[in-house]
């Protein structure tokens, strides 16, 4: 080992505290950076062996009724290799001992070996015999949330007859990875459920012998998407056909594209913080090492050692630094990955998880964290390698200092002495005092960003919960019925208010843009559901015109006033074209919003309703349960107190784990800056201070020297670290919108001040605790001059 290679350990050893600062900071983005890559990779990767494993399928489709025959066509369009009919419809299910009404999701399973695509997986017993007339399986998920197992009976209201069937086994399916009720916002696995019936007795039941309302369809691999669906749509659309859609808007694949969506975008706003905090920090602390090392740098150059070995010793000091953090990041970043993958998976119901984080993630993260830390010691690195030996064995000329305008204004003001150095210092040296207010701006910035979440989350909840959807229930009708059934509904025990409403598919254009939606349809002065502008007034949908969702609008271009062309599907196909009355704020899915008659009238038929939203007198509603589970034509009920209590203890679980994540985050950066910058300062002014305790000034009036000057670079740090964190949160909450749901940008007053409490609190700590050295300074010894 070579005496330079001794001296780099020495270094490192000697500087082991703030070398540790650092690589922590580098550390996080590292971890950050791997565990985006590896979550994502494991979502993608186990998705893309699922899907084909269990034979997803490409394209789906949905109808009123298309006969048998139909089949022979789809399955002879140009790139189609395999195609599928089923039948699909909702019921109401009576589970033992359970008074809540739960909906399920009945699909017909084919009786000639199988199904070819969506294959469900066995977790548990076996699939119903074809000819069995009473034999269902059930998705895994809802069995275990009921307790129900192979072998176990429930009843189920299909189609106004109840029949008792008995559970034959359990499964998972491509199809539902991520399950959703009709009008649910979060899974709740205790009232959904998809059940698998034989296909003889799915179409006895619903009344579909020789016929379907449920198509899929895998393609060859150079088939063109866009072709097979407008060719399906041509054949469905005389029997209903409600538009068919490749798997971009299937809803179980949306949200894991929406989940891996965001994880991509975590992976490009938080590294870059955390590696230019770093570079930052390894400039201070290397720049400071060859300030103090001159007589060392020249001795080792008159002894020959050349330009390019002494200039790889100081980048060598960086690079264990970067390896300290790095190392520590490929830990950390390796357990999270897997760690959250696994809940990933349990929540998004995978039936396993591939999970192998390749190695280019490893080298990417390693590569970027080296090149990090060489970058921020690249300047002192090459100033040493310029350095001849006889000036780098001299001491360093003092710095030339005059009198400017702070300094008359001071002289003014007449502050005390201490104040007077912690703001000379800060002007003096201008560059290293910006660079350390970025610094704690930036950790600041972490804290607003990330609390952002939990003020938008809690102005979701209020507009979408308790302004615009305050129903108690909701009731869904399949097929729909007459607008004239709802006072039946509105006598219903407990029923205090019902309002209905009328959903109708339709694709939307303007120009060359188009969008596949539901029209939402409600008589003028609805109370339960109700439209909201961005201002939270309530708005009405004019008579002939159109609202549109923010989201919807721009992604049609359109604004007030444009006339759009709205195709009608599912029944007469016809064509209109109608004028858009404004835009309103909907933070769930994107809608488009009609007045019922207006809409009628377009689709020449009387006012009917799919949905009856309804409030309740909570004491009757195991009376209103009992009464709905016999009831015909009910196709679902959504309890929206459930839903709103769901969304709430989810999205507070998830809040407390990302502020907790981040909070630590933040006060790592703040421990980086503050603790390395107060090392740096007091060791560049050990002399200064040794001489006031000399002078006669107070230990304390020397300690508030050296914690002033990095408390008040603390404060001047939190106005651009307000700044910084709502361009991030705006960038994150951008991030996340999709066709799903979109996040307000919200940020409050309280959100700030705790993000500044933290920072200055974790400053205070790290600069306190190298306030402590101040006690241990040996006067004589600081005094000594190097020579």
């Amino acid at each position: 080992m070579q005496a330079l290679d001794l001296k780099l350990l020495r270094s490192f050893r000697r500087l082991w505290a703030q070398a540790l600062a650092i690589a922590l900071v580098l550390a996080c983005g590292v971890s950050i950076l791997l565990m985006a890559f590896g979550m994502e990779r494991a979502l993608d990767d186990t998705r893309a062996a699922y899907y084909e494993r269990n034979r997803f399928a490409d394209v789906f489709a949905r109808a009123t009724r298309v006969p048998d025959h139909e089949m022979g066509r789809v399955q002879a369009i140009d790139g189609v290799r395999a195609a599928e009919a089923r039948v699909e419809h909702y019921a109401i299910l009576d589970l033992p001992e359970k008074v809540e009404t739960v909906t399920g999701l009945v699909l017909s399973l084919p009786g000639n070996g199988g199904p070819l695509l969506n294959v469900p997986l066995l977790r548990s017993g076996r699939l119903p015999d074809a000819d069995a007339s009473d034999e269902v399986a059930i998705n895994d998920p809802f069995a275990r949330a009921n307790g129900l197992r192979p072998g176990d009976r429930f009843s189920a209201n299909l189609n106004g007859q109840r029949r008792d069937l008995r559970v034959t086994g359990t499964v998972l399916s491509p199809e539902f990875i991520y399950t959703l009720g009709p009008g649910a916002l979060l899974p709740d696995n205790e009232t959904f459920g998809i059940i698998w019936l034989p296909e003889r007795v799915a179409e006895a039941a619903f009344d579909m012998k020789g016929a379907f309302n449920s198509l899929s369809v895998k393609l060859n691999p150079a088939a063109r998407q866009d072709e097979v669906i407008d060719r399906i749509d041509d054949i469905l659309a005389p029997y209903g056909g409600l538009g068919a859609h490749g798997r971009d808007l299937q809803l179980s694949d949306q949200f894991i594209d929406a989940e891996l969506s965001e994880l991509r975008n975590t992976a490009l706003i938080l590294p870059p913080i955390f590696f230019g905090i770093t570079a930052f920090l390894v400039n201070m602390v290397v720049g400071r090492i060859v300030l103090l090392e001159r007589s060392e740098i020249g001795l080792l150059k008159a002894l020959g050692y050349s330009n390019y070995e002494v200039c790889l010793h100081y980048l060598l000091l960086a690079g264990l630094i970067a390896c300290l953090g790095v190392l520590i990041g490929w830990a950390a970043g390796t357990w999270l990955s897997r760690s959250l993958a696994q809940i990933y998976a349990q929540f998004f119901e995978f039936p396993y998880l591939i999970f192998h984080t390749r190695l280019d993630a490893y080298a990417l993260s390693g590569v970027l964290a080296l090149l990090t830390a060489g970058l921020g010691a690249a300047q002192s690195a090459l100033h040493v390698a310029r350095m001849a030996p006889a000036v780098a064995m001299s001491p360093p000329a003092p710095p030339r200092f005059k009198r400017n305008l702070l300094d008359r204004m001071l002289t003014r003001l007449r502050p005390s002495q201490a104040v007077m150095m912690i703001l000379r210092s800060l002007v003096r040296w201008p560059v290293r005092s910006g660079l350390s207010i970025l610094g704690l701006s930036l950790a600041v910035s972490v804290l607003v960003a990330s609390g952002f979440f939990q003020d938008a989350l809690d102005e979701i909840m209020e507009t979408s919960f308790y302004q615009a959807n305050r129903q108690d229930a909701a009731l869904i009708f399949t097929p729909e019925i007459p607008e004239t059934a709802l006072p039946e509904v509105a006598n219903l025990p407990g029923v205090l208010q019902a309002e209905g409403q009328f959903y109708q598919a339709a694709v939307l254009r303007h120009g060359h843009l188009s969008k596949d939606i539901s029209i939402e349809a409600r008589r003028p002065g609805a109370d339960l559901a109700r439209i909201l502008d961005g201002d939270g007034r309530v708005v009405e949908p004019p008579a002939g015109g159109i609202l549109l969702s923010e989201r919807l609008a721009r992604q049609l271009e359109a604004r007030a006033g444009d006339v759009i062309e709205v195709e009608f599907k599912g029944g007469r196909n016809e064509t209109h074209m109608v004028r858009v009355s404004g835009t309103v704020t909907q933070y769930f899915g994107i809608g488009a919003y009609m007045d019922l008659d207006s809409l009628s009238a377009l689709l020449r038929q009387a006012p009917r309703i799919t949905v009856a939203h309804l409030r309740l007198d909570q004491n009757a509603v195991p009376e209103l349960h009992a009464l709905l589970k016999e009831t015909p034509s009910l196709s679902g009920l959504s309890m929206m107190s459930e839903i709103r209590q769901s969304f709430r203890e989810t999205i507070r679980e998830n809040v407390i784990v990302m502020t907790t994540v981040y909070g630590v985050i933040a006060v790592l950066i703040t421990v980086g800056v503050a603790y390395n910058g107060a090392r740096i300062q007091m060791s560049e002014r050990a002399r200064e201070l040794a001489s006031l305790r000399i002078l006669g000034f107070t230990r304390a009036e020397v300690s508030f020297i050296l914690v002033g000057e990095t408390m008040l670079l603390a404060l001047l740090a939190q106005p651009v670290g307000w700044l910084l964190g709502a361009g991030i949160a705006a960038l994150l909450a951008h991030g996340s919108s999709s066709d799903l749901y979109s996040i307000p940008l919200v940020l409050k007053s309280a959100g700030f001040a705790t993000a500044s409490l933290v920072v200055l609190g974790a400053a205070l700590v790290s600069v306190l605790l190298v306030r402590r050295r101040l006690d241990r300074l040996d006067l004589v010894q600081v005094m000594k001059t190097r020579e």
